[in-house]
């Protein structure tokens, strides 16, 4: 079986992609799977780490852009849309998943076209323009929010949650950490400017956080080298990387994350029960990353911290205020756990193969 999945752009797109992809193969061992993305580096650091193979196809998105970007991104579509029912002629595809994002429709389109069996997931409360586009075209949708059942066809919904890795899969909770030792930070796969700055300021003001916690800040590539050196100026050892690959062995390590509030981050969370401060990005497409971290709040999963409210003082208050509430820090890291949903990549992956051989 030839299976394509238009997954692209970060890591948030691409791992829960990796996730069922890896499952596929479990089922099928024979069977090829092909990534189509938007040929940024990011993707093929990912997708070359993890061994599949990726085709770029070029087109842009329309949200939040300028009226001549807009026209440019039209523009594309047609030629797009003709990549797309070349990369799943040949050979020719079984099954085609899309991930979300402005890449997916040229791709899900043209399996449309081509008769080829089709899905799309949607992990965010708040569905993408692309996917309530495409759900008419879709024979199944599968969801991590029940809130976002509304903006889709009811028959063919399936709310399953947010596709993880198998490395994230864990038969019981990690054990409840007696202090706040170790804290991890990471923006999403590209970083974050706004976290990387306030956290390097957090570290600077307070002496517990010196003395206290060890960190591993992931900076992304584009600001790696300015937060390194912030943190040698300052005199503050601190484990800095680009980008983490292993994110399991990071998170089993943290005692308390401060993070983006993307679907796949969150899932991933839960899954270790583990308790973040959530900073959801700002400019999301529709507020996506703040309704997600609100879902995660009212659960008592996690504490959210707008990135309007964000700096070092701010974000010191929130770390210090955890680390001396020892009690709540627990009874949070328990509502994760019991927030997880570990079966969805094996969920979507029957159902994808009772689509093809019904």
């Amino acid at each position: 079986m030839r299976v394509v999945i238009a997954a692209g752009g970060t890591g948030g797109h691409m791992y829960p992609a990796i996730a069922y992809a890896k499952a596929f193969q479990r089922h099928d061992p024979e069977g090829q799977i092909l990534f189509v993305g938007t040929g940024k580096a990011v993707e093929h650091n990912i997708l070359s780490q993890e061994g599949f193979p990726v085709e770029s196809i070029h087109v842009e998105g329309f949200v939040g852009k300028s009226l001549l970007d807009m026209f440019r991104a039209l523009w594309l579509l047609p030629q797009s849309l003709w990549r797309g029912i070349q990369i799943l002629r040949s050979p020719k595809a079984d099954l085609v998943i899309g991930t979300g994002g402005y890449f997916s429709p040229p791709v899900v389109c043209a399996a449309w076209l081509l008769r080829i069996p089709r899905v799309i997931l949607e992990p965010n409360a708040m569905p993408g323009l692309a996917n309530r586009l495409l759900g008419p075209l879709a024979d199944r949708i599968f969801l991590a929010f029940e809130r976002a059942r509304s903006f889709f066809p009811s028959s063919k919904v399936r709310v399953i949650g947010t596709p993880i890795r198998e490395a994230f899969i864990l038969d019981q909770p990690p054990a409840l950490p007696e202090k706040v030792r170790h804290l991890l930070v990471f923006g999403g796969s590209q970083g974050a400017q706004a976290i990387n700055s306030a956290l390097l300021e957090a570290m600077e003001r307070s002496e517990i956080l010196r003395t206290s916690i060890t960190l591993t800040h992931q900076t992304g590539v584009k600001d790696y080298e300015r937060i390194r050196q912030g943190y040698e100026k300052a005199g503050v050892q601190v484990d800095v990387h680009p980008f983490l690959f292993d994110m399991p062995k990071e998170l089993m390590k943290a005692d308390l994350v401060i993070c983006r509030a993307g679907a796949s981050t969150l899932a991933e969370l839960a899954a270790y029960g583990k308790v973040g401060i959530l900073i959801p990005l700002p400019h999301a497409t529709h507020n996506h990353q703040e309704l997600n971290a609100r879902a995660m709040e009212q659960l008592g999963a996690a504490r959210m911290l707008k990135q309007s409210d964000l700096d070092g003082e701010k974000l010191v208050q929130e770390i210090e205020h955890l680390m001396t509430d020892i009690p709540g820090l627990h009874t949070m890291a328990k509502k994760s756990w019991e927030a997880r949903k570990v079966d969805a990549t094996e969920h979507i992956v029957r159902e994808c193969l009772a689509l093809v051989h019904p």
